[in-house]
């Protein structure tokens, strides 16, 4: 009890921080058990306050949404959904479920929400078999005239089983900026599905809507799948809604990326996926600025086989972290957030234009969303060269793939950045002006080196250390104007650990 006991002698006489008392005892009991993960607690908010988070999939939630995250709920099995769990006593998660789903179909005007998915992974699990049981799996039953899988025999499961394992799906290629678990082979979904894929065009790096159809019409998908992570350009699905028709596919998106600006109303009309398609994931952080976690909205006619991911894919939910999805969604319909959702689009436009004054080549000259790809391979740079460098210098960002990019997904020749964390800071133009002058002088200023055969390194770089004095400088000038979480001093804990 020594830290808080020391917190509250130091404040003595002054009106409590709520929020530095929370954290101080929190860290409190952490440390009394142990004090390097206590320590490690710590450093990690020190280290983001001197970092700029530039990573397009990171924000800041709020302290209120943290809180909720860590407390007793977590001991709480509650397998099922609400009013049907396979436990007892779960009258609590079922009232904290009922309320984020409720927030969340108020957030986003859906007509059915799925709460409990742990990641976005697991939301687009979910969707996936929600959808090969309702247009696969259920016209077998009917016609075999069952309702229960266990009376089938081997064969009838077997032919069932064969049917929903070989279903087509299309989807946008990881290297024009698709995702993971959209049918590359290196991830289940590859496993799951007979998968293909569109790209965006070599001219542009944008969608072309004409290649898309005659794609979609050759491969005749049972899932369409949009969503992206590293595409900058808005999608018309009122269009895609129109292609799947035409082929009679399911219209699957996947928004990760985008729901905070979905539920901002940063993103309206035919760029809102909800209106057109059949189900919708999403992951609750990022834009959305919620816990980790995910979520899968849908029409009620995939409801009930969303509803029915336990047992089928999921075990027990996370009630403390379905509690905080509670919060986040209500935070989401303020119009403070509307404004934050506004900000972050305009932030990502005033940061991608002074890149491209500044020297450095931008995919498709811009952005409509939340991000920005640098392509560095002008400068004779690798993705993780550059990633590397501007870490150094005090920018926390990933690299990643470009369109037909040479150097694969691990060294990669661009690199992503975000501004959904640093709009939560306060940030406006004039600072995604100064990161953008201090991005492109160190990228200018840096290297790569040569191996030992001779050969240009694809890791090893050199950066001119008067540049990277001045730029770690700079950035900090940036963060000390906006620090992060600002009721909590983690001077406090320093003479602790």
């Amino acid at each position: 009890m020594e830290i808080l006991k020391d917190y509250l002698a130091e404040t003595q006489g002054q009106e409590l921080n709520a929020e530095m008392l929370t954290f101080t005892a929190n860290i409190d009991a952490v440390a009394k058990k142990n004090p390097q993960v206590a320590k490690k607690i710590v450093k990690e908010l020190d280290d983001q306050r001197s970092n700029l988070k530039l990573i397009a999939s990171e924000n800041f939630c709020s302290l209120a949404v943290q809180s909720a995250m860590g407390n007793l709920l977590t001991d709480k099995y509650a397998e099922g959904y609400p009013g049907n769990r396979f436990y007892a006593g779960c009258d609590n998660v079922d009232d904290l479920e009922n309320m984020a789903i409720e927030e969340a179909k108020k957030l986003f005007g859906c007509e059915h929400a799925f709460v409990q998915p742990h990641s976005g992974a697991d939301a687009n699990l979910v969707a996936f078999w929600a959808i090969l049981r309702k247009k696969i799996q259920a016209p077998i039953m009917e016609k075999l005239k069952q309702t229960n899988l266990l009376a089938l025999s081997k064969e009838e499961w077997d032919y069932i089983r064969m049917q929903m394992g070989n279903q087509k799906m299309l989807g946008m290629d990881l290297f024009s900026g698709g995702h993971l678990t959209h049918g590359y082979r290196y991830n289940a979904s590859a496993q799951m599905f007979d998968s293909y894929f569109y790209n965006v065009s070599k001219e542009t790096g944008r969608l072309d809507y004409d290649e898309l159809r005659k794609r979609l019409h050759e491969i005749r998908p049972l899932i369409f799948l949009i969503g992206f992570s590293a595409y900058t350009r808005n999608v018309d699905f009122a269009v895609m809604r129109q292609l799947a028709d035409e082929v009679g596919a399911v219209l699957m998106v996947d928004m990760a990326h985008f729901a905070g600006l979905v539920a901002g109303g940063a993103m309206t009309d035919n760029a809102n996926p909800i209106p057109f398609a059949d189900i919708v994931t999403t992951t609750t952080h990022k834009t959305l600025r919620g816990p980790r976690g995910g979520m899968v909205l849908c029409t009620m006619e995939y409801a009930e086989y969303v509803d029915k991911a336990c047992p089928h894919i999921m075990g027990g939910p996370l009630p403390h972290i379905m509690a905080a999805k509670a919060i986040a969604f209500e935070e989401a319909r303020s119009p403070e957030f509307k404004t934050y959702a506004e900000n972050i689009v305009e932030n990502a436009r005033n940061l991608g234009i002074a890149l491209v004054e500044g020297g450095l080549d931008i995919l498709t000259g811009g952005t409509d969303n939340h991000m920005v790809i640098i392509n560095v391979e002008s400068l004779g740079l690798t993705g993780r060269q550059a990633e590397n460098a501007l870490r150094e210098c005090g920018m926390t960002l990933n690299r990643n793939t470009v369109p037909f990019d040479k150097n694969g997904p691990w060294y990669t020749s661009g690199l992503r950045l975000g501004t959904p964390a640093m709009t939560t800071l306060g940030m406006g133009k004039a600072e995604m002006v100064e990161i953008a002058d201090i991005m492109a002088t160190v990228l200018k200023n840096t290297r790569p080196t040569k191996t030992k055969k001779g050969d240009i390194s694809k890791a090893n770089y050199k950066l001119d250390e008067n540049i990277k004095e001045a730029s770690i400088k700079r950035v900090r000038a940036i963060l000390d104007r906006f620090p992060l979480y600002p009721e909590i001093d983690t001077d406090f804990f320093k003479k602790y650990f």
